[in-house]
């Protein structure tokens, strides 16, 4: 089997601003065939260094808007500028073309994709992040965590559903 393998990427972030807010966690499913398995950097850890050594082996990213979201954030932040050094495929481009609007959550609905943390959106994730630190709330991380899988494991679904059509 080879070593090259997919990356399905999606941040966590303090707010919507690249220059004021920062990174929480990174969260990147990456998959070789039957070979997944899911990386998350959270913190301190959300380094150029542990996101590189991540994302090794990787031929192409995935995300959800990161064309215009994830990657800017993570090049703002981090100053690693992934276009540049791994093919992209944004899927809301794909959605878009398939007729599938909306935000990913509403085209997982669309898409009959099931979602367990329905409730979690980017504000609640915020929230759970600033509970996580200011309270010491390893329940809030964990939930954080847990919608973050969710988000990099759906985006390896969703590519599977676009690219059979």
């Amino acid at each position: 089997m080879s070593d090259i393998q997919d990356a399905f990427l999606d941040i966590e972030t303090t707010g919507l601003s690249a220059t004021e807010c920062e990174i929480t966690v990174i969260g990147i499913y990456l998959a070789n065939g039957t070979r997944n398995r899911l990386v998350q950097l959270v913190g301190n850890r959300v380094t150029d260094e542990n996101l590189l050594n991540s994302l090794q082996g990787t031929n192409t990213i995935y995300t959800y808007n990161g064309m215009k979201f994830d990657l800017p954030f993570i090049q703002q932040r981090l100053g690693v500028d992934l276009t540049g050094m791994y093919k992209h495929c944004d899927l809301m481009y794909r959605c878009w073309d398939n007729n599938l609007f909306g935000g990913m959550k509403s085209v997982e609905v669309q898409l009959d994709i099931p979602r367990r943390y329905k409730e979690i959106n980017g504000l609640e994730a915020i929230k759970l992040w600033w509970r996580y630190i200011n309270n010491y709330d390893e329940k809030a991380l964990s939930l954080l965590l847990e919608y973050n899988k969710e988000d990099v494991v759906n985006l390896k679904t969703l590519r599977d559903r676009l690219f059979k059509q």
